[in-house]
């Protein structure tokens, strides 16, 4: 989990650095991207701790004493198979109930972190744009943080498109007790202010004032640096943030518009076609249809045949206009679809795979009979890769729609499911599948083999 946030703060560093966040801001976001990332520390984590465990059962010859006292390794896995059947009922309780909510508060968190401003930072030689309607530029600043030194300010607030410039030879930055304004104390300065005349219309003679002052206050609203919280409720729609109820409910509603669209397009279109079956079921009547040979224009009187050709492209034009216009509704409800199948899914996954990683784990452990931290580590990270990796790639060939959901998002369990049976298998028979000595041996033998071929 710790390697996954730090992923996390690596991804969203940019939006962390520089805004003036509270530290508990930061651990609020920190903890709900935690919740996310069960889905994948989870596995990882009953994969790994299943081959260290057996790992060092087998290192310490443990397996050995458990087998000659006729105890078979499945039935020294059963108290740790209802221990991993506890846990995975547990993650399909927290995909149901809890990481909808948590998915919630850090969608919302994160959505206002990045809306946030910088916060208000006046650096040396460097127009600060931060404060809306202002311009602010310091030549020096003091140790302090408070003096400067060399200030000029463009106010851009004016209605007539005019800036006013404030240039002073120093002054003080401080903020009110309440932290909703910036006051900045200059001295020694000028104000210049620039007017379009007295007449509200075009004046080619403008007025120019200038003040000079010993010292003055500018005041700067800062309430739009402050980070507000967005409502909630406008992220639940999302499929990550609903629970069972809320993904069926969801898809009922989205199968209904999509039926409303195909209903209405079929509507559209069938008026372009001029055929119509009012006779039939009406009349007792057999007439031969008429059989259309050769070009159809050949049937068609030669001085209507530019008029035809011509509302024939019209009427083409218009039934692709039409079309065009609803393959888009159409698409984009197929696709939500199939994301809501996905996620639907996906609340099952997480319980199943830990099972089937603890699986392969069990046995892999038991064959390799190595403890600790070392080829333990190698073994569940590779075998965690070949999941992560399968279901990454299904999971985004099911969001385009080249293959089923249901499959896209079992198929690392369905893929892996085997490995774990062949696994369990040859750790039941002493199979020495990880054993480099058998290979070593079993190498040799063919090669002298090969050798006594040769010779005779």
């Amino acid at each position: 989990m710790f390697i996954l946030l730090m992923f996390f703060l690596f991804k969203y560093v940019d939006d962390l650095i520089g805004k003036g966040f509270e530290w508990y801001t930061i651990v609020e976001l920190m903890f709900y991207a935690s919740a996310a990332n069960v889905s994948m520390a989870l596995p990882l984590a009953i994969l790994l701790s299943s081959i260290m465990t057996f790992g060092t059962l087998g290192e310490n010859y443990e397996l050995v004493a458990i087998k000659s006292a006729g105890i078979s390794l499945q039935r020294a896995m059963r108290p740790l198979l209802v221990l991993i059947i506890g846990i995975a009922f547990a993650s399909f309780l927290f995909s149901e109930y809890m990481l909808p909510k948590a998915n919630l508060k850090f969608g919302s968190l994160l959505w206002d972190v990045r809306n946030k401003k910088l916060s208000f930072l006046i650096k040396e030689g460097v127009f600060n744009n931060s404060i809306p309607g202002y311009s602010i530029r310091v030549d020096e600043k003091g140790k302090d943080g408070t003096s400067l030194k060399g200030i000029m300010i463009y106010d851009h607030t004016g209605n007539n498109g005019v800036a006013k410039i404030i240039v002073a030879k120093s002054g003080t930055m401080n903020t009110t007790k309440d932290k909703q304004y910036l006051v900045l104390k200059l001295n020694d300065g000028v104000r210049y202010e620039e007017s379009s005349g007295q007449n509200s219309g075009y004046d080619p003679r403008q007025q120019l004032t200038r003040m000079r002052f010993g010292q003055t206050e500018q005041k700067f609203d800062l309430s739009s640096f402050k980070m507000n919280r967005t409502d909630e409720n406008s992220f639940r729609s999302n499929n990550q943030m609903l629970n069972l109820k809320g993904l069926t409910h969801k898809r009922d509603s989205l199968k209904k518009e999509l039926d409303s669209v195909d209903r209405f397009a079929r509507l559209s279109l069938s008026s372009y076609f001029k055929q119509n079956n009012y006779t039939k079921g009406y009349t007792k009547l057999k007439i031969a249809p008429v059989k259309v040979g050769a070009t159809i224009l050949n049937n068609i009187p030669v001085d209507k045949r530019a008029t035809a050709v011509q509302s024939a492209l019209d009427q083409a034009n218009s039934i692709k206009q039409t079309t065009d216009g609803r393959v888009p509704d159409h698409d984009d409800r197929i696709v939500n679809l199939i994301r809501i199948r996905i996620e639907y899914q996906r609340k099952f996954t997480l319980a199943v795979s830990c099972l089937m990683l603890f699986f392969i784990g069990a046995p892999l452990g038991a064959i390799i009979r190595k403890g600790g931290l070392g080829l333990p580590v190698v073994m569940a990270i590779i075998f965690f890769l070949f999941y992560h990796i399968i279901s990454t790639v299904a999971e985004k060939s099911a969001n385009q729609g080249n293959i089923h959901p249901v499959v896209g998002i079992w198929m690392a369990v369905i893929v892996l499911s085997p490995v774990g049976a062949f696994l369990t298998y040859k750790a039941t028979v002493d199979s020495a599948l990880f054993d480099i000595t058998y290979y070593k041996t079993l190498l040799l033998s063919l090669f002298k083999r090969f050798k006594k071929q040769k010779a005779s």
